[in-house]
């Protein structure tokens, strides 16, 4: 985490993808956004408070911080949300709690929330 951005980093281990990840197999592209940073993490929040077994746990202006449980075998994984209102770019950061591998889990969560959050903020 940098003074900037609130995202950490991704652990070595392949069960975490970022935004701001220094390791390219852990690489995602960020979302693009018109107007405030605010109404664009509310729209998020919007999107993710639809979804079964999903936490708000924390809430600011520009960043939010959730946790969703699996079905089946209850694992909590973190998936954080930050706006940087400069660059008008969503960031994202989204990890298993545990575990190594979580087979390609935390990928496609965020690659099926990108295409829903994707056509809120156009």
């Amino acid at each position: 985490m940098n003074q900037r951005y609130p995202l950490k980093d991704c652990p070595p281990s392949p069960n975490c993808v970022c935004t701001l990840a220094t390791r390219p197999e852990q690489v995602m592209p960020p979302l693009p956004f018109e107007g405030d940073a605010t109404a664009a993490i509310a729209r998020v929040i919007g999107i993710l408070e639809r979804l079964p077994r999903v936490r708000i746990v924390e809430r600011r202006d520009n960043y939010f911080h959730a946790t969703f449980t699996t079905l089946v075998f209850r694992f909590v994984d973190d998936v954080e949300f930050f706006a940087d209102s400069e660059t008008k770019l969503l960031h994202f950061r989204s990890a298993s709690r545990i575990g190594y591998s979580d087979l390609g889990v935390n990928r496609r969560r965020m690659q099926r929330l990108v295409k829903r959050i994707a056509r809120t903020l156009d």
